[in-house]
């Protein structure tokens, strides 16, 4: 039987953990993915990348670069209009290509609606934005930032716990 375990993740940053509730409601695909990624630990020391004050913090890019991802194959996009980019959402980052979500994600630090329809909303943050609003800022039009904070654990919530 399915818990509301089944569908958290518990990320630490360095400032505090961060609760994160998957919708596999609107986004199956990339919720099985984060849910199996974060259970091999595949986001542990991953950088948070591209940040940009009062748009969004992206990370879950083991290289850091922003253009990688994991080896498994890319998904399919879920974009719904059923649910919008506010404060606190978590996407699934892309390249102009919609069917290229893979590994990475991001955190709305303020509503975005030019995101609502063009991006796969995967979850939310239900505890813990005020370390998501600690993580480091980026520079320029990029937001690429230089020695970039990192995601200290990311892993599913057991339904044990």
């Amino acid at each position: 039987m399915m818990s509301e375990h089944d569908n958290m993740l518990e990320m630490s940053l360095k400032s505090g953990k961060v609760t994160i509730r998957l919708r596999p409601d609107l986004a199956p695909l990339a919720v099985a993915r984060l849910k199996e990624l974060s259970g091999k630990g595949f986001y542990d020391g991953v950088k948070f990348h591209r940040v940009i004050e009062g748009f969004m913090a992206q990370g879950g890019d083991p290289t850091g670069t922003g253009s990688g991802g994991s080896d498994l194959p890319d998904l399919k996009a879920e974009f719904t209009q059923a649910a919008k980019f506010e404060r606190g959402t978590i996407g699934m980052a892309r390249t102009m290509n919609p069917d290229s979500a893979n590994s990475q994600f991001f955190i709305m630090f303020e509503p975005a609606p030019s995101l609502d329809g063009q991006y796969t909303i995967v979850g939310e943050v239900t505890s813990g934005m005020e370390h998501v609003d600690q993580i480091k800022r980026g520079g320029g039009a990029s937001g690429m930032v230089t020695d970039p904070d990192i995601i200290v654990s990311m892993r599913p919530v057991s339904s044990s716990t």
